[in-house]
């Protein structure tokens, strides 16, 4: 992929920076999304930006333990109707402030019926209202009612992928906005924000046509991303490896052809994880605490993990672990296939945690049934569970079909449990496949999606499992990866400095915004 402009830490320029998000961590938490606006935002901070967040406010976050300040009330969102039309021509929302503890501003954006009387973030008819009331009254309130600017507005997923997009044209002629940069970044392509059948031409969405009102039936049909795509200043995605997988008819998900026309303006930039809270050396979650020095530690970890599955508590046997969702996207399908082989002729274990699709819920319990003491499963949601798996197994599977960045397989190589990946998007970026000639690499890697090509790997790495010292070699190499926030966050001032200068030289928009 191209390479951003370089900043280097001295002349580095601090920005203002405004992420927009339909969720994020600690206030709402449903997927990886939320953890990359938090952790993102932070380590910025730490780098001397000014950043802050603009969110939905969901009834459940708790303003006991967040509290609030109300910064402006009756904030009038107009919908696109006027007088007469038989629709309200304005939704009013409210927007209250919290400061976390590393000192970000989050603001929130409040309206009873869209955000406060959902139980879910997500899965809603009318998620396209929703949205698109989160990406108006962001802009709207800190063009009109906040005294302060921004010189990157940042948006996450197809959720507020319409932000550029109004930027670029209700905006376009506002002195406010002229020199402001719009970054977008897509954490999975899969969902674009359509909720129709694409394949029908009166239903396609070619992205430049005005955005319809808030209550027409076209809204439902816009791509969110796809207006995102097109009208940013710059697109990234969560690793290399995706950023050129997404170029392709079988990743693109429909969108490889505008991506390539595009790909001047698309990077990749890797996920990272929190070396504080995922210090094992420190963690509160494991029995043993440990360091790379110290790894031998990890057997009390690993004893205490079959315990708590009812396994037999052997330290020597091969202990391997899945924590994620259960779904399609995750090659569960595959995995509980191949581990049924597996199992039969090789002394190991397996323990799952992991919640989602029903029917890979059932047929993972079935899996334990068949193979007492020697598989462990958990099919609810749980916060303690995966910090005892990554301390304590000695390898964790992700069989992706697709995985844009993955952070289970960063996570486990921190704890010292050795990756068994599919190589796709950042399980392939992240993961360097072992070489027993040089003792190099961090875990072991597969490239076809099928049984046999899984099923291999499997038994490469149970078996160099045998061998203590070559383990433990590389156990060692995994540890001593760095994937900090604080790398990440470099990588994203050389993004923001290159959207601005994409901004500043008008490249991407010329004719295409004569609407």
């Amino acid at each position: 992929m191209k390479k951003p402009l370089n900043s280097s830490s001295q002349s580095s320029p601090k920005y203002k920076i405004l992420h927009i998000g339909a969720e994020v961590t600690p206030f709402s938490n449903v997927g990886g999304l939320s953890s990359v606006i938090a952790y993102l935002s932070k380590s910025l901070l730490k780098k001397g930006h000014d950043v802050r967040i603009f969110m939905p406010r969901f009834s459940f976050i708790d303003e006991k333990q967040f509290p609030m300040e109300m910064v402006f009330e009756g904030l009038a969102v107009p919908t696109g109707y006027a007088e007469g039309d038989g629709k309200p021509t304005e939704l009013i929302c409210n927007i209250r402030k919290h400061v976390t503890e590393d000192g970000i501003i989050v603001y929130f954006l409040e309206n009873m019926e869209y955000y406060e009387k959902r139980s879910n973030v997500y899965n809603y008819s009318d998620d396209h209202v929703r949205w698109a009331l989160l990406s108006y009254g962001a802009l709207q309130f800190i063009s009109e009612k906040l005294d302060w600017k921004p010189d990157i507005i940042h948006s996450h997923d197809w959720h507020t992928a319409l932000v550029p997009n109004i930027v670029a044209t209700k905006y376009r002629t506002s002195p406010f906005f002229e020199d402001i940069a719009t970054v977008l970044t897509i954490h999975n392509i899969h969902f674009q924000g359509k909720s129709v059948d694409p394949s029908s031409e009166l239903n396609f969405d070619d992205g430049k046509s005005q955005i319809p009102k808030f209550f027409s039936g076209r809204l439902k049909t816009l791509n969110f991303l796809r207006r995102g795509i097109i009208y940013s200043d710059l697109v990234n995605t969560v690793s290399n490896g995706y950023a050129r997988q997404i170029l392709t008819r079988e990743y693109g998900s429909g969108l490889d052809k505008l991506l390539t026309e595009l790909r001047s303006k698309l990077f990749g930039v890797i996920n990272g994880i929190d070396y504080e809270k995922f210090d094992p050396l420190t963690d509160p979650l494991l029995p043993a605490n440990f360091d790379i020095n110290s790894i031998d530690a990890r057997s009390e970890n690993k004893l205490s993990l079959q315990k708590e599955f009812g396994l037999k508590e052997k330290a020597e046997v091969p202990l391997i672990g899945y924590v994620g969702r259960l779904d399609q996207q995750k090659g569960v399908d595959l995995l509980l296939e191949v581990l049924e082989k597996f199992l039969k002729d090789f002394n190991a274990q397996f323990v799952l945690i992991g919640s989602g699709d029903n029917g890979y819920e059932k047929a993972a319990q079935r899996l334990a049934k068949k193979f007492p003491q020697i598989v462990g499963v958990h099919t609810f949601p749980n916060f303690t569970l995966p910090k005892l798996v990554f301390g304590g197994a000695d390898m964790m599977v992700m069989p992706s079909r697709f995985e844009p960045c993955g952070i289970v397989q960063m996570e486990a190589m921190r704890y010292g449990a050795v990756p068994i990946v599919r190589a796709t998007g950042g399980l392939d970026d992240t993961v360097t496949d072992f070489d027993p000639a040089t003792l190099n690499g961090t875990g072991f890697k597969f490239k076809d999606f099928d049984g046999w090509s899984l099923y291999g790997q499997l038994v490469r790495a149970t078996e160099t499992y045998r061998n203590k010292e070559t383990w433990r070699k590389i156990q060692e190499n995994a540890i001593r990866q760095n994937f900090s926030w604080t790398e990440v966050a470099s990588k994203y001032e050389d993004l923001y400095k290159t959207a601005i200068h994409y901004k500043q030289e008008g490249f991407f928009h010329g004719d295409l915004f004569e609407l």
